[in-house]
């Protein structure tokens, strides 16, 4: 039986490409990128090389990407790093309430460390109105910190509207932009952001390895102590090979971004038009068209997520009931419980994420095995007990 994998939101396949260039340096490069003999030296060229790439491609400077081990350690660092610069001179923050649990758990944590955490909601399409980030900022506000796509809705959000009002208001902004870089355009030099969250993986590359943008002159304390590494702001001997992967798979993230947006958009909106005609009850998660190119989510009243997955899964088809992140939590997601959705419909959650591997006899072969799936298990979750 052929699988096909449609969950691309949680990790994508790595590239050959990269996977080779990964080999290469564990083969040929073995030395520590902070040493200064020859071996180290050669590590140290491999690294600033890889800043450079993942620099251009979002438009930055090398020497404000700083190399990380992930994405939620960028969303980490980020937060825990603003808020420290600026205790005892502002401590407020200002988040929505369908972030990835990278920023929300780490909010709260910070709250109950005395940090003032304020949550704005989001519209039924899954967006941040600016005017509720607006409203929630005072004068004691130091960071703002909305995602710039949803990893369970696809829903982009107007960041450069809030970052706007972040400058006006002398407040920090991040933007956890792990899904957007690479699947839409984004330029630090033409929006308003401070920090923005990077990983490896949602792009072709291995887990493990990320980058956080640091805008010039942005207060940043560091976090992680133990060595002077990536100029003293992230402590920590160097994962060469996966920085060297960062560095690769965006410099082909941006080559390839334009062309397989449009085609990923159109298997995207195939499978929400052939879902929601053929579904009853089925109801798309996020804006119609201000969304991710690859991201199809729904609800379906009357069915439970996992099962769906897990009979997609028996059926041959990877997906997902919503963050990868959370997939073992029974509780209904965070994300659509902020869209106004009851906890029982939001059970039937199910995301399709497609990649540069998706082919459109695959959506088809999708879009065939999906609808007597959920009669399926409609039907015996109708059945007494």
């Amino acid at each position: 039986m052929k699988r096909v994998y449609l969950d691309h939101a949680a990790t994508t396949p790595v590239d050959p490409e990269v996977a080779e260039a990964m080999a290469r340096v564990h083969r040929d490069v073995h030395g520590n990128a902070s040493s200064i003999h020859a071996e180290g030296r050669a590590a140290r060229a491999i690294v600033d090389e890889a800043r450079e790439r993942v620099a251009a491609v979002i438009g930055a400077e090398p020497s404000e990407i700083i190399f990380t081990g992930g994405g939620t350690e960028a969303d980490n660092l980020a937060l825990r790093g603003v808020l420290k610069a600026h205790r005892g001179e502002r401590d407020g923050l200002v988040t929505s309430a369908i972030e990835h649990h990278a920023v929300l758990d780490t909010a709260h944590d910070l709250e109950r460390e005395g940090v003032r955490v304020a949550v704005v909601g989001v519209d039924a399409t899954g967006r941040v109105d600016p005017r509720a980030v607006a409203g929630a900022i005072d004068g004691r506000t130091a960071l703002v910190s909305v995602m710039a796509a949803s990893n369970e809705i696809g829903a982009l959000q107007p960041i450069r509207e809030i970052g706007a009002i972040c400058r006006e208001r002398g407040v920090v902004f991040h933007s956890d932009a792990v899904q957007a870089v690479g699947a839409v355009p984004f330029d630090v030099r033409e929006l308003p952001v401070d920090l923005v969250s990077l990983n490896a993986h949602k792009l072709h590359g291995p887990k493990g390895v990320g980058a956080l943008y640091v805008r010039r002159g942005t207060r940043l304390a560091t976090v992680q102590t133990g060595g002077g590494q990536e100029k003293g702001r992230r402590a920590g001997t160097e994962n060469v090979a996966g920085i060297a992967a960062l560095g690769l798979v965006m410099r082909l993230a941006g080559e390839r971004r334009e062309r397989e947006s449009v085609r990923q958009a159109a298997l995207r909106d195939r499978i929400i038009d052939g879902v929601l005609a053929r579904v009853p009850d089925a109801s798309l998660t996020g804006h119609r068209t201000e969304r991710l190119p690859n991201n199809a989510s729904f609800v379906f009243r009357g069915a439970d997520g996992p099962s769906l997955v897990m009979a997609l899964d028996l059926e041959g088809f990877a997906v997902s009931s919503g963050s990868a992140c959370t997939s073992g939590d029974t509780a209904p997601s965070h994300v659509l419980l902020a869209l106004g959705l009851d906890a029982e419909t939001a059970k039937g959650s199910l995301r399709v994420t497609v990649g540069r591997a998706t082919t459109s006899g695959d959506v088809a072969a999708f879009l065939a095995a999906l609808p007597p799936i959920v009669a399926r298990i409609r039907g015996a979750a109708a059945v007494p007990a």
